[in-house]
């Protein structure tokens, strides 16, 4: 049984044994200090630097959710006796990071359109990630902490294009 302390990460700081919808609660911490930075003027282009505050914080996020995944996957579902674990959520916290880490600038400029821009990356993440369009599903199935982790990455990337598609076509 992994010890209390290795869960910790990759259950999210716990959020992944909340219900319903333990993916959803992992998704929240980036949206949730991406909506504190833009209120702090700290999104790009805003703040400056081409945005490094903002990179640096979910690059980070990104990395160290990514490896708890990858290193603990396998202990995670021994643990919880599945493959790719309710608890484990901290594949949601990744991919909606990820997600973050490729917004288009613009619409992070003003506070609404910023705020509104994070509520449609977060929303479009979850579709993702439920509905799991090509090549997440297949991904899913690799073993282990990849597994756990690489469908979740997919589906930030389609959800960043969504974002793109909608500021393209005037709808952030």
């Amino acid at each position: 049984m992994i010890r209390a302390a290795r869960l910790r990460v990759i259950t999210t700081f716990g959020l992944g044994y909340l219900r319903p919808a333990s993916g959803t609660w992992g998704s929240l911490p980036p949206v949730v200090l991406g909506a504190a930075l833009v209120l702090l003027h700290q999104a790009p282009p805003v703040c400056g630097a081409w945005g490094v505050p903002w990179y640096a914080i979910f690059g980070f996020m990104l990395l160290a959710f990514s490896w708890a995944c990858v290193l603990r996957g396998d202990e995670a579902e021994a643990a919880f006796g599945k493959k790719d674990p309710g608890q484990v959520v901290a594949d949601e916290t990744a991919g909606m990071a990820l997600t973050i880490l490729l917004l288009p600038h613009a619409p992070l400029g003003a506070t609404w359109s910023a705020l509104y821009t994070l509520a449609l990356a977060f929303v479009a993440f979850r579709v993702a990630d439920i509905v799991k369009l090509w090549p997440a599903g297949a991904l899913q199935r690799v073993r282990g902490g990849w597994g756990i982790l690489l469908d979740d990455l997919v589906a930030g990337v389609q959800a960043a294009a969504v974002v793109w598609a909608a500021w393209w076509w005037g709808g952030v």
